[in-house]
């Protein structure tokens, strides 16, 4: 079973910073958009952040976190990371990465064409 894993997640202050990564010892994410979701207790999903394929030159943000996320890849490590800065309680919710072949975060709604999920990790903000 093909598994994405995140990593990263806790429990920080409003305010705070934390890394979360996204990886896999199954394929290659270079050949992946690699999407970033949460999901909030009692929340719908949201799409949050996402990086295109290999050389990552396209990237989006949630208007939500706009500013203070920063998406990135590293190919060499095979790896993809999601910097959260000034994080505030509203931010807390489990956290996903999901891959997309040769995708580019062009589309409307990032989970069409997901290939593969990760199971999430939870990032929680303190008031």
């Amino acid at each position: 079973q093909v598994q994405l894993v995140e990593s990263g997640g806790g429990l920080v202050q409003s305010g705070g910073s934390l890394r979360l990564s996204c990886a896999t010892s199954q394929f290659t994410l270079e050949n992946y958009a690699i999407a970033w979701f949460r999901q909030a207790p009692g929340k719908e999903r949201e799409g949050v952040s996402c990086i295109s394929h290999s050389d990552g030159r396209t990237t989006y943000y949630a208007d939500s976190v706009r500013g203070r996320f920063t998406v990135s890849r590293d190919n060499a490590k095979n790896k993809v990371y999601l910097e959260m800065n000034t994080l505030k309680p509203e931010d807390t919710a489990v956290y996903s990465c999901a891959a997309d072949l040769f995708g580019d975060c062009q589309d409307d709604d990032l989970s069409r064409g997901i290939d593969y999920w990760g199971k999430g990790t939870l990032v929680t903000v303190s008031s």
